[in-house]
């Protein structure tokens, strides 16, 4: 009997217990916390919560040679997608849902880009779309994307050709290719000790790099510059020796290379070894790239860099906080600065959250309405579509590297430090 007995305050025991460790599991949890409130809510996360997932298709170079770009524009997207998953999910009206990027490396080829977006579109069903990288391949998908009526929003394909064919699902969140470099020639302007009066162009031969040249030559001579020499590349040079030893007898005081990475690291090889020495050099994409002052060491000291985006920017929204917030917690994720690539990338994917939000639907019509009359302050700056769908109203920035650090340098609002001026001669570095 006594056993028994024992028996059954054994097992009250064990009731309490458990009805003890159930309430204390059922007490609200305190909401996670970061350095920025997330644009909807405080932070949810269990997954059962979302009522569904939002897919949304990008093609991007992850192998060829955009594959350093490409895998910063796909961080970029990543970040993006585990931050608003993390923090409640996509708001479509008084629903949430998991966001989820299904992507395929397109190779740096554009042709192969067009036919992978055709195939998210037409197979894996989807219906929102993020751009690749670069002005080529945006040129083929912006095509797939108004053939079947998908939103798409980019923020790595700049040439005005993208926007200048009447095309109404294609939304750019970066600035024209043609403002790339002035921040640079605006920096030669200001410096009079000495003057820099004569400017030589490199340009990769693609549709980005040619409107970029052709926008710093016309400002150049807007603003009583010589151009004296403006030579085009073909594309995946490997050597410019020839072309660097014609350009020594017109000793410019400024060298502007208007390409992509390994053209920027190409040509200051080849200034170096050849002892072409400039007042200033400035590339449209290479310095903002940490691999860039790996690549070249000390030689990419003093070297301009035109840029979409840097950390000490004053922009911020109610996603990410400020410019250096949203720089944080990218590093914390991924273990590495965020540069411009990474920056306009996040801004393409905020720019089509905002949109969604704003709309209180999944309906594609009524996202790239929304998206075509959108105007919001994100921590990357302005984001306006003109007509065409192109941000004309965000302003562009000028990097230098010092020291085997990089710096903003302009516009004075943001700069961290003095632009260095002129560039030492290769003889004394």
């Amino acid at each position: 009997m006594k056993r028994l007995n024992w028996m059954i305050v054994i097992g009250m025991i064990a009731v309490m217990v458990a009805l003890a460790a159930a309430c204390k599991s059922s007490k609200p949890q305190p909401a996670s916390t970061g350095t920025a409130a997330p644009a909807t809510s405080a932070a949810t996360s269990p997954a059962a919560s979302f009522a569904g997932t939002v897919t949304i298709g990008a093609s991007i170079g992850l192998t060829g040679s955009l594959a350093k770009e490409g895998k910063l524009t796909l961080d970029g997207y990543k970040f993006w997608e585990q931050w608003v998953n993390s923090h409640g999910g996509l708001k479509v009206g008084d629903k949430r849902y998991k966001v989820d990027i299904k992507y395929y490396d397109d190779q740096s080829d554009a042709n192969q880009s067009a036919r992978l977006m055709e195939k998210l579109i037409t197979q894996d069903n989807v219906k929102l779309l993020l751009g690749p990288y670069g002005t080529p391949a945006t040129l083929q998908d912006a095509v797939i994307a108004e053939r079947y009526k998908i939103p798409m929003v980019e923020g790595n394909g700049a040439a005005e050709a993208i926007f200048n064919k009447g095309y109404k699902y294609t939304f750019g969140v970066l600035s024209p290719a043609k403002k790339y470099l002035q921040g640079v020639l605006e920096i030669a302007q200001t410096e009079k000790s000495p003057a820099a009066k004569t400017v030589a162009i490199i340009s990769d031969n693609d549709a980005f790099s040619i409107e970029v040249a052709d926008g710093a030559k016309a400002f150049a001579e807007a603003n009583g510059l010589q151009v004296v020499s403006y030579e085009k590349i073909p594309q995946n040079t490997t050597d410019v020796s020839a072309l660097i030893t014609q350009l020594k007898g017109k000793n410019p005081d400024i060298l502007l290379g208007s390409g992509h990475f390994n053209t920027s690291v190409l040509l200051m090889k080849t200034v170096k070894d050849l002892n072409l020495n400039a007042k200033i050099y400035g590339f449209s994409v290479g310095p903002s790239i940490p691999d860039f002052q790996k690549s070249l060491g000390s030689a990419a000291d003093d070297v301009f860099g035109g840029t979409q985006w840097t950390a000490d920017l004053k922009f911020q929204d109610s996603l990410f906080g400020t410019a250096k917030q949203y720089a944080a917690e990218f590093q914390k994720a991924f273990g590495y600065e965020p540069d411009y690539h990474v920056a306009e990338s996040t801004a393409a994917c905020e720019a089509l959250q905002l949109a969604i939000e704003k709309a209180g639907s999944l309906d594609t019509t009524k996202i790239r309405d929304t998206l075509a009359g959108l105007d919001a302050m994100t921590f990357y700056g302005q984001i306006k579509f003109d007509s065409r769908g192109l941000n004309i109203y965000k302003p562009m920035a000028v990097e230098q590297w010092q020291k085997g650090e990089k710096v903003t340098v302009w516009p004075e609002s943001a700069a961290t430090t003095k632009a260095v001026y002129p560039t030492p001669p290769w003889s004394q570095r």
